[in-house]
């Protein structure tokens, strides 16, 4: 079979390698996996370039965080899938290869549907998740703000607030945008300018004056501070990436005076704090809404797994540059 292995970090181009390996034979609790899907993430340039905790790992490596497929192979202990099935191996399974060997009891059922949306579940999936569900104790008619709106995780967040009666403002940086994230279900949408002030009072309009106690903010940069510029006195700015490369900043004023609070948040801590029940339930829950489609990402390209430095400089690419995620298919 064919798989990306990682021999060093650097330039993605140079440091990733398409290699022959022989197909994996599962053990007697594993199932063989052949991908349909893999996504591609941020995560997975950074852990090439080998940014600052991204080192973690022992080269060389088989990348690859999450994606879908179809059972090829079972081991002979096996009862919960069998040939044909579904299934998402767990997370950091090497996904970008051509198949993967995995627990069984770590892997989940997969519905039918769209392999490339359901290539986003294990990891934005239940960020979207843990996002309403980890920082504040929201109820129906609160509001949200969140920026990067456009993002997946921001797609899925508007649609699974809606399901609870929770309200959404959402930052995008164009507002050819709105229409699609009003079909979503979201509540309010502005556009982002670059002034806080600005961005403030238009949020306050959208929302008709709402107090807004949570921010998500995707962006990072001076991004954070214009979340925070929204919020009520002794709101939280969440934030959980860093589109655009810099590190968060919040003005004194809004840390002193309005009594700002900024957290991070990691999907994997998420995860961890959540029973096997907990977590089985939850992304029953997500596979079940991508699958129907009610939960759809923006897909920006789909490439076969020869392509890979193509697909790798098409995920760092921004705004109008990517519109999307990118996927790998492994045996497309």
């Amino acid at each position: 079979m064919r798989a990306l292995q990682q021999i060093a970090y650097g330039d993605p181009a140079d440091v990733v390698k398409l290699i022959e390996l022989p197909d994996p034979e599962p053990a007697a609790d594993e199932i063989v996996i052949a991908m349909e899907a893999s996504a591609v993430h941020l995560a997975d340039i950074h852990r090439f370039t080998g940014e600052e905790g991204s080192r973690n790992y022992q080269l060389p490596n088989q990348p690859g965080y999450e994606g879908v497929g179809r059972v090829t192979a079972v081991g002979s202990n096996v009862t919960s899938f069998k040939t044909g099935d579904r299934a998402f191996p767990w997370w950091r399974a090497g996904a970008f290869a051509e198949k993967v060997c995995a627990k069984a009891e770590d892997a989940l059922p997969a519905p039918e549907g769209d392999p490339k949306q359901l290539a986003l579940m294990m990891v934005n999936g239940i960020t979207s998740v843990c996002l309403l569900e980890d920082f504040a104790d929201l109820k129906k008619s609160d509001w949200i703000i969140q920026n990067g709106a456009n993002s997946s995780c921001g797609r899925y967040l508007i649609v699974l607030a809606k399901e609870r009666g929770v309200k959404t403002c959402n930052v995008v940086r164009r507002e050819t945008l709105f229409d699609e994230l009003y079909a979503l279900g979201a509540d309010a949408c502005v556009v982002d300018t670059g002034d806080a002030n600005e961005l403030a009072s238009r949020v306050s309009e959208a929302t008709d004056g709402a107090d807004i106690p949570i921010g998500f903010d995707l962006a990072a940069g001076g991004a954070t501070g214009r979340i925070a510029r929204c919020l009520d006195n002794g709101g939280t700015v969440v934030n959980y990436g860093s589109i655009s490369g810099e590190q968060c900043q919040i003005s004194f004023r809004d840390l002193s005076k309005k009594n700002i609070t900024l957290t991070g948040m990691s999907a994997w801590r998420g995860v961890a704090k959540r029973s096997q029940d907990e977590i089985r339930m939850t992304y029953a829950m997500l596979a079940e809404k991508m699958g129907s489609g009610e939960l759809k990402a923006a897909i920006a390209g789909a490439y076969p797994l020869d392509q890979f430095k193509e697909a790798f400089a098409h995920a760092v690419r921004t705004g109008d540059d990517r519109k999307g995620k990118v996927i790998l298919l492994p045996n497309g």
